[in-house]
């Protein structure tokens, strides 16, 4: 009898292990408490599976570990740097490269020089760290993402795509000389990790064109939206990765990149850009902020790292398995009746908070409450993303109320087994059958920048 369909296993064997530490429920109470309700806050050691993020948290190959050994650490002229520089050309097809400690170094270094007080920059929905750049420069920023995008039950296959009629409206309203760039992310983390189509960045990049106006890619997930790109869009069958990460990067002026993610790196990041005039400033300023414009905040041995990162992140094979995780884990949680953002993204599944628990209303931080649920159940660290990172309004100082209140499972690349995504659904499913036992939180502690990391919360049963 013929077996329905063929398995496929990892790309990789396993040459080293890390031992991790299943906790008692007391011990969680204890160690939640202690972190105001912030998983954040946490003790890495006090946790059993880590799906807090996929930023830095991934096992770096055999390649890398060797191309680390390599490290030439020199203040000035590192050859890590000429090799990084090179793969970012051959991959990406950008013509210039400054390194920074990681993707926000990119970001604060793009903001300063491209924003000026009163300017406005429209993207396919905020990132926090991308979004407070840009406002810390005087910029606001204005989403023109998809409407679908704000939809967790919503299937459209690219909820990351700009919605055409609102960019051009923007424009229309503030004149392309306030409109310094359009940012465009590749995969949206905010809506789920959710792809953008070539067809829809293609007609970006032909309207802002004609107005003159820049596109700045965030290309920290870059590998993993071709990904969806080769699988979900007409005529993109039968492309490499490869092939299409570099078409999506030459339909913009320059990216920002988190070397954490995609590049399968622990540190590092870039701002590779066209302009060459962008660049001589960028490459100035990197060294007030960063460090030398040949190694910009990173030791050479990371820069060798990531190098040889960004080769293994657009190999077929790889992107297949990674993503494949992602949604092994999603389709056991939807065929259980959990309410999860749809299409199943890319570097993780994403709870949808409010479906979840509905007795929770908005100001009682649902997202934040099942966080610390999942934690207390199993250990297992996830992260909020609602009203806790949206933050506040930066005109009124009202909290923002994003329709979207979600709760983050990511997946570190390469680190956790199908095994360990059984434990997490499973833990989600018994938190989903006691969900009106979760109690909603008060915030007792508020960081002015970037609260979700270290604000502080107490139940309010």
């Amino acid at each position: 009898m013929p077996i329905p369909r063929r398995s496929w296993a990892e790309p990789f064997k396993i040459k080293v292990v890390e031992p991790v530490r299943l906790t008692a429920p007391g011990q969680r109470l204890a160690a939640i408490r202690e972190a105001g309700y912030n998983t954040f806050l946490l003790r890495s050691e006090d946790v059993y599976i880590d799906l807090l993020t996929d930023s830095g948290t991934s096992a770096m190959s055999d390649r890398q570990w060797a191309g680390m050994m390599l490290g030439d650490e020199a203040y000035a002229g590192s050859r890590n740097f000429y090799r990084l520089e090179a793969a970012v050309q051959r991959l990406y097809g950008y013509r210039y490269l400054i390194p920074t400690h990681q993707g926000r170094g990119a970001e604060h270094i793009i903001s300063r020089i491209l924003i000026k007080p009163g300017d406005v920059i429209a993207g396919n929905m905020y990132f926090t760290t991308t979004r407070l750049h840009q406002e810390l420069a005087g910029g606001r920023f204005e989403d023109v993402v998809i409407p679908e995008a704000h939809d967790p039950a919503s299937e459209h296959p690219f909820k990351g795509n700009v919605d055409l009629e609102k960019l051009e409206a923007l424009i229309a309203r503030h004149g392309a000389a306030r409109m310094p760039y359009v940012s465009i992310a590749a995969t949206v983390n905010m809506a789920g990790g959710q792809p953008i189509s070539l067809e829809n960045l293609r007609a970006v990049r032909k309207l802002t064109a004609r107005h003159g106006i820049r596109v700045i890619l965030d290309a920290t997930r870059v590998a993993e939206n071709a990904y969806f790109i080769q699988q979900r869009e007409a005529g993109q069958q039968g492309r490499s990765i490869a092939e299409i990460v570099k078409e999506t990067c030459s339909l913009t002026d320059g990216c920002t990149m988190s070397a954490k993610k995609d590049a399968l790196a622990n540190i590092g990041g870039f701002l590779a850009l066209n302009d060459e005039t962008v660049f001589e400033e960028a490459r100035n300023l990197v060294v007030v902020y960063e460090g030398l414009h040949t190694y910009g905040g990173m030791a050479g041995r990371d820069m060798e790292a990531v190098a040889i990162g960004l080769e293994e992140s657009v190999e077929d094979s790889h992107i297949r398995a990674r993503v494949g995780q992602v949604l092994y884990l999603g389709e056991k949680l939807r065929a259980w009746g959990i309410p999860i953002v749809l299409p199943i993204g890319g570097h993780g599944v994403f709870l949808d908070a409010r479906a979840f628990l509905p007795h929770l209303p908005q100001e009682q931080y649902p997202a934040q409450a099942l966080a610390a649920a999942l934690y207390l159940d199993s250990g297992v660290r996830a992260m909020e993303r609602g009203t806790v990172s949206a933050g506040r309004n930066q005109d009124t100082g009202e909290e923002n109320r994003p329709k979207l209140e979600l709760v983050r499972l990511a997946i570190p690349r390469r680190v956790y087994t199908q095994a360990h995504m059984d434990v997490v659904a499973e833990s989600v499913f018994c938190v989903h059958e006691e969900r009106q036992r979760v109690p909603g939180l008060k915030m007792v502690y508020e960081p002015r920048y970037l609260r979700f990391f270290q604000a502080r919360f107490e139940p309010l049963a």
